[in-house]
């Protein structure tokens, strides 16, 4: 845990009990705040009762004396419209921040020096910060990962001068973390999302742009054209900024040229991702160019950055190869709930036995009409299947298996008949709440179902109890 001294002897309101909000005001307690606690949800209060926290409805306090309203990032700050203790805070002249805030205080009051990398954008953040935080871990450095990845900042270790920081951070996360001040920010790319809570899609992306705006080295993705605006905003400010690419050739920084992560600067190749399974595919090219500008920014040879690339196991559920038998690789890409989700594993392998379905989201999957030519069969699982199946058509053979344990089964034995390389993959391309809890559980079912193939190599250790 990370105790808030910051806010020592002040009274703080805190408003959103789940787990982060949780974390954040034992945080707030342990550094020696008067904080009062409050919920919508009846069941939350009474677990932060239970933990000894003093939970009291926010509308009957005192707010004269309050010094900050720490507001969980999952409730409305400005859109819709402003949740009621926003009303309340900004009457009474109370801040409003959030934990990342609290631990960027932290981290200047305590240990200023240690180096931190956060990281954002619309898609890639998780992988991102996962690769980051295990090239450094690889080469034996003492590294904290949190955030937005799921593991509440403040439950990290306190900050010391050469501990390192890796933080994902969604827009929410940035929206009230005014301060923010990496080492190396990293904004990965933007395409419309959560405008219901910015307001627009220039809001969104201005909140975003805060975070490489604090960087001292801003890592900015630009192959869309957001992106590279705030990249020139950056640039014409006077701020450090190295470029990323995808797909195309940059003068400056580094990007992707055959799965080779180039210096545009010196034409030195900095890492050969051909062969890393767990980086396929050019939405991780762009991920690993991310993470090795950031590296190098706080200081990892290019050798380091190499080491770490190699060992990468992947981000559990997101494209991650579980298994192989012979010329068949099974890969639990079990986060694709949507059907642009479900695009980047389909697109970086060329011959698929596709395990899809589950709750449908709107628009199905007729926008993966282009990669169908790379499914050999597919097996139909969930509520979806039915309308899975008449947009597939005559264009992709199919099966109607219904569920994940006839869907592995019968994948298993086709694609190994194909005779050549091959996977089978699980990318639902839908939720899956109307067969199991969450993405996590449908992974980690999908995983135990090829561990129980016979004749099966794991390429993941299998946690203990998963099913």
């Amino acid at each position: 845990m990370i105790p808030v001294a910051t806010l020592r002897d002040r009274k703080v309101a805190l408003f959103g009990l789940g787990g982060s909000g949780l974390a954040t005001a034992e945080a707030l307690v342990a550094g020696g705040a008067d904080v009062t606690v409050w919920d919508d949800n009846p069941d939350s209060v009474e677990k932060a009762r239970s933990r000894g926290l003093i939970a009291t409805d926010l509308r009957g306090i005192d707010w004269s004396g309050v010094a900050a309203l720490v507001l969980s990032p999952g409730v409305p700050l400005t859109h819709p419209k402003p949740h009621w203790t926003v009303d309340l805070a900004k009457a009474a002249g109370a801040e409003i921040i959030g934990d990342v805030e609290l631990f960027v205080r932290e981290r200047r009051a305590t240990a200023p020096g240690c180096p931190f990398i956060a990281i954002t954008g619309t898609n890639g953040k998780s992988t991102t910060t996962a690769l980051i935080g295990h090239i450094l871990s690889a080469n034996g450095y003492d590294v904290q990962v949190g955030g937005n990845i799921g593991t509440a900042v403040l439950t990290l270790d306190p900050p010391a001068p050469n501990r390192y920081y890796v933080v994902e951070c969604s827009s929410y996360q940035i929206d009230l973390a005014p301060s923010i001040d990496p080492t190396a920010g990293i904004l990965l790319n933007l395409t419309p999302d959560h405008l219901d809570r910015h307001g627009s899609m220039e809001n969104y992306a201005a909140i975003k742009e805060r975070l490489v705006a604090g960087s001292d080295t801003a890592v900015v993705g630009v192959d869309d054209s957001y992106c590279a605006a705030i990249a020139e905003r950056l640039e014409a400010d006077g701020k450090r900024v190295l470029r990323i690419s995808k797909d195309r050739a940059l003068t400056d920084g580094l990007f992707n040229a055959g799965h080779r992560i180039v210096s545009g600067g010196s034409g030195e190749m900095i890492a050969d991702l051909n062969g890393i399974s767990t980086l396929r595919g050019s939405h991780n090219a762009q991920n690993a160019a991310a993470a090795i500008a950031a590296c190098l920014a706080v200081g990892l040879t290019v050798e380091e950055v190499r080491v770490g690339l190699q060992s990468f196991a992947g981000l559990k559920h997101r494209m991650q190869p579980v298994g192989r038998r012979g010329r068949v690789v099974f890969v639990n890409d079990s986060k694709a709930t949507n059907a642009e989700a479900a695009a980047p594993a389909l697109s970086s392998y060329d011959r698929i036995y596709w395990i899809a379905g589950g709750l449908p989201k709107q628009g199905g999957i007729a926008s993966l009409q282009p990669l169908f030519s790379r499914i050999a069969k597919a097996y139909l699982i969930g509520e979806a299947a039915a309308g899975f199946a008449a947009t597939l058509g005559s264009a992709v053979p199919f099966e109607i298996s219904g569920t994940l344990d006839r869907a592995v089964a019968h994948a298993s034995v086709d694609a190994e008949a194909d005779g050549a390389d091959v996977a089978v993959m699980l990318s639902p391309a839908c939720a899956s709440f109307d067969q199991y809890k969450n993405f996590e559980v449908r992974g980690d079912a999908f995983v135990s179902l090829v561990a129980g193939l016979e004749g099966m190599t794991m390429l993941i250790q299998q946690a203990p109890g998963e099913t």
